[in-house]
């Protein structure tokens, strides 16, 4: 089982502007990001995720000698530490910088093990959820900013 990060999640909808993607892969941005994406707007976001592996393993004598591992005691656990960093410009102008940490790990037995790409995706999943939330609490002062100026693509009122 997937020990997730406690996010508290909102629902997704685009930001108050619409931006282009200038560093990143349009698919792997987090959702409010993705929603908000535009090919000829004067905003430019800049996206970058990098994960870390690490991983804990009983020393072989102490579980060789533990009758506990018959019936599936953990062996030890794998884990998936993503950090991802947002920034929003409006030309030279920094309008946010946003940067989030997300661990997810999962204990191993003799019988079952997990993969290295689930526990990458559930790592992403959560650190572009916790970005979302970080853009969705700043979403008042990203309107006033996008109302200010005029050369910015808004986004649909609609949500």
């Amino acid at each position: 089982m997937v020990i997730e990060p406690k996010v508290v999640e909102v629902p997704a909808h685009p930001l108050p502007f619409k931006g282009r993607l200038v560093e990143g892969d349009p698919s792997d941005v987090p959702p409010a990001v993705a929603m908000s994406l535009s090919s000829n707007s004067p905003v430019t976001f800049t996206y970058r995720e990098e994960l870390t592996h690490d991983d804990y393993h009983v020393p072989l004598i102490v579980s060789a000698l533990d009758p506990a591992n018959l019936v599936g005691a953990p062996l030890g656990d794998y884990g998936v530490t993503a950090f991802a960093s947002l920034s929003i410009n409006d030309g030279e102008r920094v309008l946010g910088d946003y940067t989030a940490k997300e661990h997810v790990s999962k204990s191993y037995n003799m019988y079952s093990k997990p993969t290295h790409k689930e526990l990458e995706d559930a790592a992403r999943a959560a650190v572009r959820q916790r970005i979302d939330q970080k853009l969705y609490s700043d979403e008042n002062r990203l309107a006033e900013i996008a109302a200010s100026s005029g050369k910015l693509a808004t986004a649909p009122a609609s949500r």
